[in-house]
């Protein structure tokens, strides 16, 4: 499975420097400048670990990871210069789930991602919500037990969905990822399938939510 890296860091060649440690390990890389910046991107495609600096202009990681924790689960790993045990706390308690300070120990970062990416997957493998079970891997979805009969682009677009759980994906971001950046099709072709999806979907349709001017969000309530 091919694994999207966020690296959040104002640095341009520390940035660029870790991401030449996930790219030599296979992974594909998506930089940010700045917090606006990462939140742009993680709204926008398909992210599975976020490795946030704190010290930011324009958006700080402490806002970032608020944000980010607001709507998805997503493994963020700190790495900043600040060593103080209260802003170590402080990324916890937002939601991080590990804080590294610098200077950058290239190989254990990526070790720690590589194991919290094996967690998060298989953890993410199973959907389930009251009697909708969606199986990831086996590419089977159920209602009541009941095996409903989705085409392949229709599984395609409901796990992209779910994997991105209370987060607007744009139209072209949906595109992009199911039908792939040489796929020049309209946008319209997303909305068509959406409409398949929620008919099959029964009694669950209403977990696919219209996003205005946007896209669409896989809706659970978390109350």
């Amino acid at each position: 499975m091919a694994f999207n890296i966020l690296i959040v860091e104002d640095e341009e060649n520390l940035r660029e420097f870790i991401s030449l440690y996930f790219r030599a390990e296979g992974y594909t890389v998506i930089e940010a400048e700045n917090g606006k910046d990462a939140l742009d991107k993680f709204n926008d495609q398909k992210i599975d670990l976020i490795v946030l600096d704190i010290m930011m202009p324009i958006m700080d990681g402490y806002e970032v990871c608020n944000a980010v924790r607001s709507t998805s689960d997503v493994p963020i790993i700190i790495l900043t210069a600040i060593t103080d045990d209260e802003s170590e706390l402080k990324c916890y308690e937002l939601g991080a789930d590990d804080y590294m300070t610098k200077p950058l120990k290239g190989k254990t970062l990526v070790a720690k991602a590589k194991r919290m990416l094996e967690r998060y997957s298989q953890d993410s493998k199973v959907f389930t919500h009251k009697t909708l079970t969606i199986e990831i891997d086996n590419r089977v979805v159920k209602i009541d037990d009941a095996v409903v009969d989705l085409a392949p682009k229709e599984f395609e677009l409901l796990e992209y969905m779910v994997n991105n759980i209370n987060t607007a994906l744009t139209r072209e971001s949906i595109l992009n990822t199911v039908w792939g950046y040489s796929f020049y099709g309209q946008t319209r072709v997303v909305d068509n399938h959406v409409k398949k999806l929620r008919k099959k979907l029964g009694p669950y349709s209403e977990m696919i939510q219209t996003v205005t001017k946007i896209g669409y969000r896989f809706h659970l309530d978390k109350s």
